[in-house]
């Protein structure tokens, strides 16, 4: 396969061996299934990904940025079916246009118990994006990488319960949780995270702890 980027080919060899940390190994087959969508692409300001806010309203993971994805049903036929139908579900992606290049190992999202395949792809043949149901999501980004990986975008943020985890602060948006977890290991593993301040901890946002606790 050589028509996606040389600059994506390690991060795609490595991708299936990611470590995944203790906490974020799914403890058995009991908890559903599902897949997320992380897609690379070129954009006006270089090589990005695609991320999405969720709608306030959601019961689950209200407001939080995330990769587009879902739960995985029969008809998908596994988590690449499931990422490309949640992506244009979501987003209003074509999927014809993107090239599927690899699957990470599944990671535990305790909070909703959710085992979940993060699904490695190029947007070999862009196509316009926008927020699909109001209800579900708010807005739609193609985030930079040369953000992602900027120092002072990055940072961790303490939940309620004392957790430290890693965050970013990039289109207006505050990621972290679940797909900052994804984010920083991406970025590790494709060699391009920069040296940044992991002392830099902040207290998660009121309006952020207050969407969290509705669920």
């Amino acid at each position: 396969m050589t028509d996606y980027p040389a600059w994506l080919r390690d991060f795609v060899a490595m991708a299936p061996r990611i470590d995944v940390p203790e906490m974020m190994r799914p403890p058995g087959n009991g908890e559903r299934a599902a897949a997320v969508l992380v897609l690379f692409g070129e954009g006006p300001e270089g090589p990005d990904l695609l991320l999405l806010q969720r709608a306030d309203t959601m019961r689950k993971h209200a407001g939080q940025p995330a990769f587009p994805g879902g739960g995985i049903d029969p008809d998908d036929g596994g988590p690449v079916g499931a990422a490309l139908r949640e992506a244009a579900e979501e987003t209003g992606l074509d999927p014809s246009g993107v090239m599927v290049l690899a699957s990470m190992p599944e990671m535990y999202v305790a909070h909703s118990g959710y085992r979940v395949t993060p699904v490695v792809a190029w947007w070999r043949e862009p196509s316009a994006v926008a927020a699909g149901d109001p209800d579900e999501v708010a807005s739609v980004a193609r985030v930079p990488l040369v953000e992602l990986t900027d120092p002072a975008n990055r940072l961790q943020v303490r939940t309620p319960s004392g957790y430290v985890g890693p965050a970013f602060r990039v289109g207006g948006m505050l990621v972290w949780g679940f797909t900052a977890g994804i984010l920083h290991r991406v970025l590790q593993t494709g060699g391009w995270e920069r040296p940044w301040d992991e002392d830099r901890i902040e207290e998660l946002p009121p309006e952020v702890i207050d969407l969290a606790a509705r669920e």
